[in-house]
């Protein structure tokens, strides 16, 4: 089927579900641009619902299921749709999913991310890359204040967002799910106990938990939470954007894991 208009019902439809997160969350879908991040999302079984591709663009050997209906949109459709408007070709409309912590799978000595009402889509995309990178067991986002499906998350995860599991739950619900399964909880804020991040044995079990961008972490986590790590720094700024912490520490725990096997 080919759709010349951007008035046609599916088209403002998906506007709806690119522009709104009630829409995605009470339809139960969400929206995929992008070869790479169509490609992640099909690998990891994310169930496809729709596939929107604009064929002077669209040149690529990724394999669609037949079985989903396929539209082809003019160049004036795609680039009402496209953030990237000349490139890619192709959006994807994929099952809403929930996951429930209790249900997920995790390695024998877990690395988990916890990041406390992240605001900035852009910094989750990046923290899922970082997730991604360095094998973290999944990224939990706890009091959200974003939507994890929203597309500015998966396009700037370069579509690693569907290669580590990201989880939406509460706080009680993050710290009874820790709590249970023994995994060693840091926090990344400054008290009398905190360490350099090199000084913590992050080779064990282990979840880091990172605050929001401008509060950094709140009062629940400050009371319940005894071990903290710091990324030492020189320069006169006292504090990083929550992605890059995200990063340099996720790199460390990767070097402390990695090292015995090297030695």
């Amino acid at each position: 089927m080919n759709i010349e208009s951007d008035k046609n019902p599916k088209i403002k439809n998906l506007v709806k579900l690119l522009e709104k997160s009630r829409e995605r969350k009470s339809q139960r879908k969400f929206v995929v641009e992008g070869r790479q991040e169509n490609f992640f999302a099909l690998e990891n079984n994310f169930q496809p619902l729709e596939f929107y591709i604009q064929p002077e663009i669209f040149k690529s050997s990724l394999k669609l299921p037949q079985s989903v209906p396929l539209y082809e949109v003019s160049a004036t459709v795609y680039n009402k749709l496209a953030y990237r408007k000349i490139t890619e070709g192709i959006i994807g409309v994929f099952e809403y999913e929930v996951k429930k912590l209790p249900e997920m799978s995790m390695s024998e000595t877990p690395f988990i991310l916890v990041i406390e009402s992240i605001e900035k889509p852009g910094n989750l995309g990046a923290i899922c890359r970082t997730a991604d990178a360095f094998g973290a067991d999944m990224v939990i986002v706890c009091e959200e204040k974003t939507d994890i499906y929203n597309p500015n998350v998966i396009r700037s995860s370069v579509g690693s967002f569907f290669n580590v599991p990201v989880i939406s739950a509460t706080n009680e619900e993050v710290y009874t799910f820790l709590t249970n399964k023994s995994i060693n909880l840091y926090g990344t804020f400054m008290n009398e106990q905190s360490i350099s991040v090199q000084n913590a044995d992050l080779a064990s079990s282990c979840a880091i938990l990172f605050g929001t961008e401008h509060q950094g972490v709140s009062d629940y986590w400050r009371e319940r939470i005894d071990k903290n790590v710091l990324i030492p720094m020189k320069g006169k700024i006292d504090s990083l954007n929550v992605s890059n912490a995200v990063a340099i520490i996720s790199y460390e725990v990767e070097r402390q894991r990695i090292a015995p096997e090297k030695a």
